[in-house]
């Protein structure tokens, strides 16, 4: 698997992005999060490495990559926008409304199921976002980290 930070910054040069110092930070800070964080934890994470890192930057920043097709922004009900990498297949989320944990998935069945009931409408599917809002059984989802 390649270095996502790497692939990062090569979508960032490859859509013609200046990549200064505090891009790559941030962008390496999104690379290596896999909680889907919103801007606030981008900017805790990334002001650990470089603390000249203002919260307005990241604010530009995740925008910029945002609008260059390099991140997602997905808005999981808490108020908050938050973000991943653009990922290379499709997914869809359960969101963990307790903890905040998304989990991230992709079912066949759905997926099948989602073209049927465009098909059926007189619609060809192309494109959708499936969220699932959640809390654990008992905490045995708690336990199957």
């Amino acid at each position: 698997m390649p270095d996502r930070k790497a692939k990062l910054e090569l979508l960032c040069i490859d859509r013609g992005l200046k990549m200064t110092d505090q891009r790559r930070v941030i962008a390496r800070v999104l690379s290596e999060s896999s909680d889907h964080p919103d801007v606030e934890s981008v900017h805790r994470r990334a002001t650990v490495i470089d603390p000249n890192i203002s919260i307005a930057t990241v604010y530009r920043t995740v925008r910029l990559f945002e609008e260059a097709g390099i991140l997602a922004k997905h808005d999981f009900g808490d108020g908050r926008a938050r973000y991943e990498e653009t990922p290379d297949e499709h997914h869809d989320h359960l969101i963990d409304i307790q903890s905040g944990k998304v989990v991230e998935f992709h079912n066949d069945e759905i997926e099948e199921l989602q073209r049927k009931i465009a098909e059926k409408a007189g619609y060809r599917l192309v494109g959708h976002r499936l969220e699932l809002y959640g809390v654990p059984l008992d905490g045995k989802a708690e336990r199957q980290k």
